[in-house]
């Protein structure tokens, strides 16, 4: 059988879906069809039969558009993925979303669509698989050995993230990734040669790729063949740069952007057919000996048949090594890291001293992280700041990826997509760290981590106007809402040592997404707290102190991180006030939004209606908690250049203030 009656069931199935659901992008997956077949039948290491395989090779779509051709290859290799999920793309309920999503569909590796992110989803996988490899392969015994491709487009290189991300991936010198780039020239907009003139090759060849450029890829042994060399260079990554005709096989449309981003339309879909010399009129259609052609499980079974056998044998001989690999996927946190984070808090409460959040952290992480061997490390170019390079701690390059932490450079958008793929690949907990006004740069890959719920850990300091003369350029004022309000993200600001070591134990057990830790630069002040009260901080909010304790207060005051203390001194100079002040500490709202009603309640009670929030942050955020009879004092504006103490007295985070906002109801 021909290849190109291989690669034309792509473009059947693509088209088709398209022009059904009246909505998506027929013209890449028709143009990288042949690409596709070449690469998922004679070179890509998989399993239908169990698309997680941990030595599985990852493939990762980054034109996300183009997602009619992986439910296609997928289906058509004989993935969990029938005919008729295929028939309802982008329908309500089907595993066949608009752009592909992971988690909902079979042999997804990652949730893409947003240009660019997908590609550094990939540099973050072959990066996982070379550290991995590093710790646990043995002479003889290559257990975690695989590729990660990834199909690219005009977009994604013209995204900025994907320069960050290539960047980095030359000097880690990810020699087992593999991008294919179809160079189409053709956007949403029309001819790309308009807007995007760079030289590609020249352009990787400077970031430390091998580049294999000028490939016809409609041509299957070019293709062929550029693969096979591209797995042989062991120390660059490969771009291999594919030139296509965008809606290859449409007579009318094909090399136009009208093929990009709409339907074909029924007369030309008909017409397409006939000029692919595919004979089946009916719509989906693929005959038998296609589907053979295609099926991928007995191969795919083979394969991980093959690796399980090899996999014992280095148990046999490794059984620690397997053990922990073993555990690293499934996972689980070494035993005893509870103990040693809530120890940790105990004796920082012993001591009830001050210390910034961030430094804080850092003693978190010189504690527990040597007993997290998975926790892999990184910022930003801000080490020194995030303090997050903690002692013992080694740095990855690309001569020695025996260690776990990462020097990202000025990279925040790439630093946090390629540990999204980091955490997707499995085997580690990767945490990143930059200041949270910072965060704004890698918006979006926060974002992508929230909706596929990974398990990432995003170490944010600098945390508001207490950074001081760096002035309103540098601190943060509306980033707090914005990470409060992504679903699935759990966003904790602690106020000192004790609850700074609670939010870093609840962040490592998270399973089902991403958390954001935010840590002050300034020092702030143990508070006082019973045993009691440490076990409660887990819960999100819990009562820190009140005047009297044995009835419904008359005034509850809420805050969080560097408010805390003023809170605390707030509802001691107004105490004599009322019959009974509480102080309640909230260093995670979602997570307290998760406890049961009669906590809340315990907490919160209804009947107290005079509630005034302090943060120095964006007050609208918290009239959610204060209710319209309360009352918040926090950021309005944008701060200024100045010494944080004249700063935080400029913006009414003074005792004086707050117990005018508490009369003021």
């Amino acid at each position: 059988m021909l290849n190109r009656d291989l690669a034309n069931a792509v473009r059947i199935l693509s088209m088709d879906g398209v022009q059904k659901a009246n909505s998506g992008h027929p013209g890449a997956p028709m143009g990288m069809a042949e690409i596709a077949e070449v690469l998922w039948r004679k070179h890509l290491k998989h399993n239908p039969n169990n698309p997680n395989w941990i030595n599985r090779d990852r493939f990762i779509l980054s034109n996300g558009h183009a997602s009619m051709m992986i439910y296609s290859l997928l289906h058509l290799s004989g993935y969990d993925l029938p005919l008729e999920e295929l028939k309802n793309f982008r329908q309500l309920g089907s595993k066949t979303a608009g752009h592909p999503e992971y988690g909902l569909t079979p042999g997804v590796e990652t949730t893409t669509g947003p240009l660019g992110q997908g590609f550094a989803n990939a540099v973050g996988a072959a990066l996982a698989e070379k550290i991995l490899a590093s710790y646990f392969n043995k002479k003889d015994f290559p257990i975690m050995d695989h590729f990660t491709y990834t199909f690219l487009g005009d977009g994604c290189l013209m995204e900025g993230v994907s320069h960050e991300s290539a960047s980095l991936a030359g000097n880690l010198k990810l020699g087992k990734l593999i991008a294919l780039y179809d160079s189409n020239g053709i956007s949403i907009d029309g001819e790309t040669k308009n807007w995007f003139i760079d030289d590609t090759a020249a352009r990787f060849r400077s970031y430390g790729w091998q580049v294999i450029d000028n490939i016809d890829g409609h041509n299957s042994k070019e293709i062929d063949d550029a693969l096979t060399e591209a797995k042989k260079e062991t120390e660059k990554p490969t771009i291999i740069i594919c030139t296509t005709t965008i809606g290859f096989g449409s007579p009318a449309k094909s090399g136009k952007a009208s093929s990009h981003g709409a339907p074909l339309g029924e007369d030309e879909v008909k017409a397409a057919r006939k000029a692919l010399g595919w004979k089946h009129e009916e719509a989906f259609f693929i005959p038998d000996e296609i589907y053979t052609a295609w099926d991928h499980r007995i191969k795919g079974n083979e394969d991980e048949n093959a690796w399980e056998k090899l996999f014992s044998r280095y148990a046999d001989a490794y059984p620690e090594e397997a053990e922990e690999l073993t555990r690293r996927f499934s996972g689980k946190l070494p035993e005893r890291t509870d103990d040693v984070i809530l120890k940790f808090a105990e004796e920082e409460q012993k001591k009830l001293g001050k210390t910034a959040t961030r430094k804080a952290s850092k003693a978190v992480l010189d504690t527990a992280a040597p007993q997290i061997p998975e926790l892999l490390g990184g910022s930003a170019d801000l080490s020194p700041s995030n303090l997050t390079l903690w002692d013992g701690a080694e740095s990855i390059t690309g001569d020695n990826a025996r260690g776990n932490y990462i020097r990202f450079g000025v990279r925040e958008f790439g630093m946090t997509a390629i540990m999204n793929g980091v955490s997707l690949h499995g085997g580690f907990i990767p945490y990143t760290g930059t200041f949270l006004i910072f965060m704004e740069y890698a918006r979006n890959a926060v974002r992508m981590a929230s909706l596929m719920q990974t398990r990432s850990i995003f170490v944010y300091t600098h945390d508001s106007i207490g950074l001081g003369e760096d002035g309103p350029t540098h601190q943060p004022v509306e980033q707090l809402t914005s990470l409060r309000t992504t679903p699935h993200l759990s966003s904790w600001r602690p106020a000192d040592a004790v609850e700074t070591a609670v939010a870093w134990g609840e962040a490592l057990k998270k399973h089902d997404g991403p958390t954001a830790l935010i840590f002050s630069r300034q020092g702030l002040q143990t508070m006082e707290r019973t045993s009691d009260q440490i076990s409660l901080i887990k819960k999100g909010a819990y009562t820190l102190w009140e005047s009297n304790g044995t009835q419904v207060p008359d005034l509850i005051l809420i805050a969080t991180g560097s408010e805390l203390e003023l809170a605390y001194e707030s509802a001691k100079a107004v105490s004599s006030d009322f019959i009974n002040v509480r102080v309640v500490s909230m260093p995670s709202p979602d997570t307290f939004d998760k406890q049961d009603s009669a906590y809340q309640e315990q907490v919160l009670p209804a009947a107290c209606r005079k509630r005034v929030a302090i943060e120095a942050a964006h007050k609208d955020y918290w009239y959610k908690y204060t209710g319209l009879d309360g009352a918040v004092v926090g950021m309005a504006s944008f701060g200024e250049s100045a010494p944080a103490p004249e700063l935080f007295k400029k913006f009414g985070f003074t005792v004086e203030n707050v117990v005018k906002t508490i009369k003021a109801l």
